[in-house]
């Protein structure tokens, strides 16, 4: 790749008057100042859609961090302005803003955006902002730096090259102009490496991104189905199912007697928190308890048939059940739904994401738990 570092950028407008063409000379007076209001009020002016987490960022090291944001992927962008700053100071504080945010886990990274927007959960404005239904599993296990500027000089753009290019730090310079013709006012934007070095997420990041699991809670979906399976059979005698295929009903086989489960509903909400109290059975020798004496599932009176016909009666198209000492229960109509609750397509996995524990205990009036 060829490198120009001896030459600094610049940016041209003209406006075309039929065949005359009049180049508009840019101003950058006070244009460092706004660039942080603009920045935070549209943050699609980069070129990418970023949640904006923090602004003026207090580090430990008794710096501020101008912007932080962070993209769909939970990639955390620092945001560093350069104003008045040399190219050494800027370029070094912006690593060094980049190596105390590399340090911080997913529960101070959600600490940052609660402080910069108090009352707002974090994991309900990401899906909304992104508008997809859950926030990623890794949040903050890689980094992109972003030095904002008016100008670029030769000393930031050989800096910055030399590291970008020959290093692959994922560090890059974006810089506007200012245009003013006719009282009308343009901003106009480049990069100054188009090809951006990518933030590769090293194996130690890993396990500190990802929210911890308990070891106790886990999701199941229960896919209630009229006259099939309904979840007020499931209410009423203790119990969640799934079947008609081994992918449907094998992952029930996860659950640990002890477990406590989050039952949810698909497109519905959560209904249900209850501990397991067994190990997964076939529906057709099912026993559980009722009026304190064991009692066979198919003999009760159930809205459900709990059958799939059309896998005929073999073990892999059966229904499973796991038994299950239910906490609080809600009906369907009730269900608990809010942007940001954890979803999932296996009928039983790990529940890890504190803001769905949290919002369905809360909703359902169960005591916190340590």
């Amino acid at each position: 790749m060829a490198r120009h570092w001896g030459m600094t950028l610049e940016m041209g407008l003209w406006r075309a008057d039929g065949s005359q063409l009049t180049r508009l000379s840019p101003t950058a007076i006070g244009l460092e100042k706004q660039l942080e209001d603009y920045i935070e009020a549209d943050p699609l002016l980069l070129g990418e859609r970023l949640l904006i987490i923090g602004r003026q960022v207090p580090t430990i090291h008794g710096g501020f961090i101008d912007l932080l944001a962070v993209d769909s992927d939970g990639v955390v962008h620092v945001l560093e302005l350069k104003r008045d700053k040399t190219p050494r100071d800027v370029v070094a504080q912006t690593l060094d803003y980049g190596s105390w945010v590399a340090g911080l886990d997913r529960t101070n990274i959600v600490e940052v955006f609660e402080r910069h927007r108090p009352g707002v959960a974090f994991d309900e404005a990401f899906t909304e902002y992104f508008g997809v239904d859950s926030t990623p599993e890794e949040l903050n296990s890689t980094q992109v730096f972003t030095i904002v500027a008016a100008s670029v000089d030769a000393a930031t753009e050989r800096i910055v090259r030399f590291l970008n290019e020959t290093f692959d730090v994922p560090l890059n310079v974006v810089f506007f102009r200012h245009f003013h013709d006719n009282g009308a006012s343009y901003l106009a934007r480049t990069w100054l490496v188009s090809e951006k070095a990518e933030a590769v997420p090293g194996a130690a990041a890993k396990s500190r991104t990802r929210e911890p699991w308990n070891g106790r809670d886990w999701y199941v979906s229960f896919g209630a189905e009229p006259g099939r399976r309904e979840w007020e059979d499931a209410r009423t005698y203790g119990f969640v199912s799934a079947g008609g295929g081994e992918w449907y009903s094998k992952s029930l086989r996860n659950l640990p007697p002890g477990a406590r489960i989050f039952a949810c509903i698909p497109k519905r909400g959560y209904v249900g928190v209850g501990t397991v109290t067994g190990p997964v059975v076939r529906f057709s020798d099912a026993v559980v308890p009722v009026q304190g004496q064991p009692a066979r599932l198919v003999d009760l009176p159930l809205a459900g048939t709990y059958q799939h016909h059309e896998g005929g009666d073999t073990d892999e198209a059966a229904e499973y059940i796991v038994p299950v000492e239910w906490e609080a229960t809600v009906p369907v109509a009730q269900a608990i739904w809010r942007r940001g609750l954890f979803a999932n397509q296996n009928s039983a996995c790990k529940l890890s994401k504190q803001f769905t524990i949290d919002t369905v205990t809360q909703a359902l009036g169960i005591a916190h738990q340590v």
